[in-house]
């Protein structure tokens, strides 16, 4: 077990031996010196950086906009990247189409009020003009000079105005409303429309007559009295000059840049608006920290590498994650400083070679190690600051794990695993997580080639093996894990029990054999009563082993009793004991045994199960795996790395130990994503414990009300404000009254009618049993989020498509 099984002898049965890339060492590239003594190194140097992928151009991802990219300090569950908070909640209560009229009106008198300006109604108007002109300009007839005066006079009239009108009016909040909180192409078109009004109104009409005065004003009488095309050509050059003037703030707001882009998909980010500089004065593309900490030949390579976009966002999260170790002391600076100097953006690469993923589904940002999973939608549910805002995950609140309730299909894995799947993928690539995936064959969760290991149970081509025993050395722990698979999803058996059936067989046989014993010889122990255990006493010492031979003759003396459990667990190991299993399992050395015990190290694993063909043993090995993994994350020396495992149908996984073991996943710096069809899919007794265990919960559509009540139970209730509005009817004394209103009755058909409205607090459930039944669109989720520092997010609704 010292090489954690990835590279071993190949299998005897089927001869699918590993390349020598597949068989190289799978752990910590930077780790000490003396690990990096003690283990192989890999035979051929490091491939160079491999192209983008095919469907994101290179051109498209900016990595030195991307580290200079305004990244806010927000909430749990909030994209971080480019995000800006809202306005204030009274802002966002107006009415759009209170916002639309109160436009219109000022543009009513706005009109109005330059139409009394241009008439000349007003006598005193023209005053100041003429105090602070000379008055030459105005005797007798009006030359160019005073009719240059008077557009400049009129058009400052007119600005002023028009800022009064908006003020007036909030047509900043109206073009917000309307425009800017649209997404594309609505965005472009809506301020293009915008931008196009008002060069007609600037251009077209009288309105602003500045464009005169810059047209006498720059440009000579000579030459507008002189060749007519020369003046002509002139014109048209400063009414381009204005119209383009007049566009530009329309194209920053709408986008236009983005939107006529040429097509394809970010490699990490979209190019946003967010841009800013850093609020310290320093360029994070220059690599400050490396040149406070004495370092500017390093910081200047790495620099160079970034201007010659020979970087991406990779490199920069995993050559960051290599400083943080040299800082913390795990690494050495100059180990550090000679790799960057030498390779450059290859510096401490990932033992695979890897330095990006060959596809990527979704948006993702390594330096806040953060995965876009949508937008939160534009529901009353949802608070004000948070409609439209990304929402997000990352470690910090998938180590309290997260718990996906929704229907089974390529949807949620699409829109939940393979997103959060790739996101760990990413990071461990950039050397700060590893990651196990156990899915069913055919689920779309990227290609082979985004993975370092990758075992197909049952297929004889798979390249490695799964280790039965986890990599553990103790017996006793390896009989827990083993009772924990077979008898975990059975209510009327104790796995605690199963375990002492275990160890009373497993120890004994590793201490004659030198080795656990293999399904077929497990089965055997337990089903071939005494002359099994007679075999297995016979090779047993009676003075080294006379511990192992009471064990041996207190599993005699339970045979055929009512506590004996060994029929129960040779039933549940014949499902593993099949043909098309024959080849994996081997206790013998004969394969390439891949054991979870390799979580201390970066490492990228798929586990394919035959869900399809062997349905109870896909359901017995998530459970092995399961338990595996809490047990292996427990045991690890380094717990730097973020661990996490990846059910894509958790429901056979979940049992009394492994809910427990969820709770403890958060201190190991390891977390759970557990995807489950139906509530209804784990037992009734589990469900308040399954909800109150894990951190994070997801509610997709098609659930059913009985479970939704589940949910809305574990969210609570909250305190909100009502409104109740009740309709009296008014009753008039005089006469004259009473006829008018029958005649109102007469017209409307409705009584005179007076309101009366009542506001109170109430405690509300913040989703009903009934809404996240049937209240919940396609293509949206209602997601709350913990982080393991223990700061909360509501249950929102997220637009996962958005």
């Amino acid at each position: 077990m010292g090489t954690e099984g990835t590279y071993d002898s190949q299998r005897e049965q089927g001869g699918h031996g590993a390349d020598g890339a597949g068989a190289q060492w799978l752990g910590h590239v930077y780790g000490t010196e003396a690990e990096r003594t003690r283990v192989p190194r890999p035979a051929s140097p490091p491939p160079p950086m491999p192209p983008l992928p095919p469907r994101a151009p290179a051109a498209v991802f900016d990595v030195r906009h991307w580290l200079r990219a305004h990244r806010a300090d927000a909430e749990p569950g909030l994209w971080c990247y480019g995000h800006r908070p809202r306005a204030a909640d009274g802002a966002e209560e107006v009415p759009t189409r209170a916002l639309a009229v109160g436009a219109l009106i000022s543009i009513a008198c706005g009109v109005f009020a330059w139409a009394v300006w241009r008439t000349d109604y007003i006598a005193v108007q023209r005053l100041p003009l003429k105090l602070f002109t000379p008055s030459d300009w105005w005797r007798g007839e009006p030359g160019q000079p005073a009719r240059t005066a008077s557009a400049v006079y009129n058009s400052l009239f007119a600005a002023l105005l028009i800022y009064f009108c908006g003020r007036l009016g909030n047509w900043p909040a109206l073009y917000r409303r309307v425009v800017l909180d649209r997404p594309q192409p609505g965005r472009a078109l809506g301020a293009a429309l915008t931008g196009l009004l008002v060069v007609w109104i600037v251009l077209g009409t009288s309105l602003l007559p500045f464009f005169y005065a810059i047209l006498h004003v720059l440009v000579p009488v000579s030459v507008l009295r002189g060749d007519p095309q020369v003046a002509a050509v002139v014109g048209v050059a400063i009414y381009a000059l204005i119209a383009a003037a007049l566009l530009w703030p329309f194209a920053r707001t709408g986008e236009w840049l983005g939107f006529f882009r040429k097509p394809g998909t970010p490699v990490a980010l979209p190019e946003t608006d967010t841009e800013t500089g850093p609020e310290t004065g320093e360029d994070p593309a220059g690599w400050p920290h490396l040149r406070a900490a004495g370092q500017p030949g390093a910081a200047d390579r790495l620099a160079a590498e970034v201007a010659g976009r020979r970087m991406n966002d990779v490199d920069c999260a995993r050559i960051g994650h290599a400083w943080s170790r040299v800082e913390a002391g795990a690494l050495s600076a100059g180990v550090f400083v000679d790799g960057v100097m030498k390779q450059g953006a290859a510096a401490c690469l990932h033992p695979s070679g890897d330095r990006d993923l060959p596809v990527r589904a979704a948006t993702h940002d390594l330096l806040t190690a953060q995965v876009r999973m949508g937008t939160y939608a534009e529901h009353p549910r949802n608070p004000s600051a948070r409609r439209g805002a990304g929402a997000a995950l990352d470690p910090a609140v998938l180590g309290t794990s997260l718990l996906a309730v929704g229907p089974h299909g390529p949807d949620r894995t699409r829109r939940l695993v393979r997103p959060v799947v790739e996101s760990l993928s990413l990071q461990a690539l950039a050397g700060r997580a590893a990651v196990v995936v156990v899915s069913a064959e055919g689920a779309e969760l990227g290609p082979e080639g985004s993975y370092d290991v990758v075992v197909k149970i049952g297929d004889a081509g798979s390249m490695y093996d799964l280790d039965l025993y986890g990599g553990v050395t103790d017996p006793d722990e390896a009989a827990m894990l083993l009772s924990e698979a077979f008898t975990g999803d059975l209510p009327d058996v104790d796995s605690r029990r199963a375990a002492v059936t275990l160890g009373q067989l497993i120890g004994p046989f590793n201490v004659v054999h030198g080795r656990y014993p293999s399904l077929p010889e497990l089965r055997e122990l337990l089903d071939g009563g005494r002359q099994a255990l007679d075999r297995l006493r016979e090779d047993l010492d009676p003075e080294e082993h006379r511990s192992y031979l009471r064990e041996v003759d207190a599993r005699e003396r339970q045979l055929g009793t009512s506590a004996d459990l060994s029929g129960v667990l040779a039933d549940r190991v014949a499902f593993l004991d099949r043909p098309a299993f024959s080849a994996f399992f081997d206790t013998r050395g004969r394969s390439r045994p891949f054991s979870l015990r390799a979580l201390e190290h970066p490492v990228r694993v798929r586990i394919v199960l035959p869900e399809r063909s062997h349905p109870e043993a896909s359901r017995i090995l998530t459970r092995l795996i399961f338990a595996q993994f809490v047990s292996s994350v427990g045991a690890r020396r380094d717990a730097s790395l973020f661990a996490a495992l990846v059910l894509d149908d958790a429901a056979s996984a979940v049992t009394t130990d492994s809910v427990r073991a969820v709770q403890r996943l958060r201190q190991l710096n390891a977390g759970a994503v557990l995807a489950v069809r139906s509530l209804d899919d784990v037992g009734p007794h589990l469900h308040a414990a399954l909800l109150g265990a894990v951190g994070c919960l997801m509610t997709f559509p098609g659930i059913t009300t009985w479970e939704g009540k589940r949910f809305a139970e574990a969210w609570g209730k909250e305190w909100v404000e009502t409104r109740e509005v009740a309709q009296h009817t008014v009753f008039a004394d005089q006469p004259f009254t009473r006829a008018l209103h029958a005649l109102r009755k007469l017209v409307t058909g409705k009584a005179v009618t007076t309101d009366a409205v009542t506001v109170r607090q109430v405690e509300r459930e913040r989703w009903s049993a009934s809404e996240l039944a049937y209240g919940i669109p396609a293509g949206h989720a209602v997601l709350s989020l913990t982080t393991v520092q223990g700061e909360h997010a509501p249950p929102l609704l997220v637009h996962l498509d958005g």
